[in-house]
């Protein structure tokens, strides 16, 4: 028998789910749902059919659909092209794409990785800040 590796569970455009959502395995949501999804260190995709009112949170979210509620993301949070988020956004990266709707606050905030490498935001900016001339 073949092992079958990058299969997500989905959530079908028809099915409707009120309450807590939780896995440990990436989530493709194409219907309702209203309450919390945790997904720790998994992938949640809110497809482009989908009307999602929740917190979420996972390593990576994809909005292509409605999405009321924040956002928590370990990793990358990308708002495609007709997508739709009224929350806000607490993630290491974010990327939204022309004709993408948002409302909300954004708080990046650095990746344990980049953590654990000693790099800090802090000393990014330091670095990219102008070094001052002394004409003289």
């Amino acid at each position: 028998m073949a092992v079958v590796e990058n299969v997500s569970a989905s959530i079908g455009k028809s099915v409707q789910v009120r309450g807590e959502v939780r896995g440990s395995e990436d989530l493709v949501v194409e219907g309702f749902v209203e309450g919390t999804i945790t997904l720790t260190g998994s992938r949640l995709t809110i497809g482009s059919n989908a009307m999602v009112k929740a917190d979420v949170s996972a390593r990576d979210v994809i909005v292509l659909g409605q999405l009321n509620g924040n956002i928590t993301a370990a990793g990358r949070v990308e708002l495609r092209s007709g997508a739709t988020l009224a929350g806000n956004i607490q993630a290491s990266r974010l990327s939204i794409e022309e004709n993408a709707g948002f409302s909300g606050k954004v708080d990046l905030v650095q990746s344990p990785a980049a953590a654990a490498s000693g790099s800090t935001g802090q000393a990014a900016a330091q670095a990219l800040a102008p070094t001052p001339v002394h004409a003289g």
